[in-house]
């Protein structure tokens, strides 16, 4: 297990409505312990352990959620 911590850049949030989607469409995903959303920068940080996801997954879950989402420190 390798503790990692991303910067996801997040276009399209507007609210805090947005921002508790994003939380409810990553609630689900094992091994991500933290996510701490930033509405005013457009970014959430995340903490996740990589042998059970990875930062792409996360991303992905976002985008299915409505909003364009990119890592920012590969």
């Amino acid at each position: 297990m390798t503790e990692q911590t991303k910067t996801i850049n997040i276009d399209g949030m507007t609210c805090q409505g947005c921002v508790a989607s994003i939380y409810n469409a990553t609630a689900d995903i094992e091994g991500l312990t933290n996510m701490s959303i930033d509405l005013s920068a457009n970014n959430a940080t995340v903490t996740f352990d990589d042998s059970q996801t990875s930062a792409d997954k996360i991303v992905s879950a976002i985008e299915d959620a409505g909003f364009d989402a990119a890592v920012a420190n590969q």
